[in-house]
């Protein structure tokens, strides 16, 4: 379980990789992920290697969305597995997010 962190060298772009599952274990990695980049940065939230998420990470997700401007924010969710993706869906994240 990771998170790790891949900033532009311009600072205009962010990917974060979750590995692993994705829960309450991971609120302090993942907060200091986007907390220590640019707030008008493009934030990439890269779940190719990321085999769970539960309640505590669509949580996590909607602080981030918060932090980083609320509407205003640029995140995308990338490469979510279908099961993932589903969760999603349900939880209606599609319509706050930007899910590829």
């Amino acid at each position: 379980m990771s998170i790790e962190t891949k900033p532009s060298s311009d600072g205009k772009s962010v990917v974060i990789n979750v590995k692993g599952r994705f829960d309450f274990s991971q609120v302090n990695d993942f907060r200091k992920a986007y907390e220590s980049n640019p707030v008008n940065a493009l934030f990439t939230v890269d779940l190719r290697q990321t085999e769970h998420i539960d309640s505590s990470a669509l949580g996590m997700l909607l602080n981030m969305r918060n932090f980083l401007g609320g509407d205003a924010a640029k995140i995308e969710i990338v490469n979510s597995a279908p099961g993932i993706r589903k969760i999603f869906e349900i939880s209606r994240f599609d319509k706050k997010f930007t899910i590829r």
